[in-house]
């Protein structure tokens, strides 16, 4: 069993306790809930006391729901929206607001565990059903290349893209057939070129701008 020092701690929210109690079951020994919230003022509040690692959170909670939690709270740590919707305004909202991650509930236990643990590193994390909505948004931005991307190389644009989906580094370097070390760097120089400071705010800024 891992140590408690090494688990990741999580705050869940989400206002069905059944639920809660559903998400909590499915985490393993690599995660630590240190909390648990039932609307957005008091998910808002635990976090700040708490200082988790990751937070799992509903959509629509009483309180202003997730997307409070996120505008509120998205600099202190890492969050995740775990909700019923597939609508891809409500995808983009919380990305624009500042989620690393957007998960429906239907996600399966394993697939669960995998994403808040990449979460949990860095990196956004989507479903894979609702991927073809953000390329559907890149598509719709696209036009001409904002300030900044035009000095990505076309391998940067490449990786950009698949962070955007929601792919684990290796399953990018499976897809561009390189090792996971260097999808790494290019990140690290995709972060550098678009000054940015965080592997997250990539599919905030593939986003907002579109990058074909």
């Amino acid at each position: 069993m891992a140590a408690v020092s090494d688990r990741v701690r999580v705050v869940l929210a989400d206002d069905h306790q059944i639920w809660r109690d559903g998400v909590r079951a499915d985490l393993d020994e690599l995660f630590d809930v240190v909390g648990e919230a039932a609307d957005a003022p008091s998910a808002i509040e635990l976090i700040k006391t708490s200082q988790p690692d990751l937070v799992v959170c509903d959509l629509n909670m009483p309180g202003g729901g997730g997307l409070r939690v996120v505008r509120e709270c998205a600099a202190m740590t890492k969050i995740v929206m775990l909700t019923v919707s597939e609508q891809e305004r409500d995808l983009l909202d919380a990305v624009a607001a500042g989620a690393v991650g957007y998960l429906v509930k239907s996600t399966s236990r394993d697939e669960l565990r995998a994403a808040l643990q990449r979460a949990a590193d860095g990196e956004p994390v989507f479903s894979q059903t609702l991927a073809a909505l953000v390329l559907g948004e890149f598509r719709k931005m696209a036009g001409a290349a904002p300030a900044g991307s035009q000095t990505l190389s076309e391998r940067e644009r490449e990786v950009l893209q698949f962070v955007a989906r929601g792919h684990a580094y290796r399953a990018i370097g499976e897809q561009l057939f390189i090792s996971p070390r260097t999808v790494e760097n290019h990140v690290r120089n995709i972060l550098d070129k678009l000054h940015l400071s965080r592997r997250d705010e990539l599919i905030r800024y593939a986003v907002e701008h579109g990058i074909e």
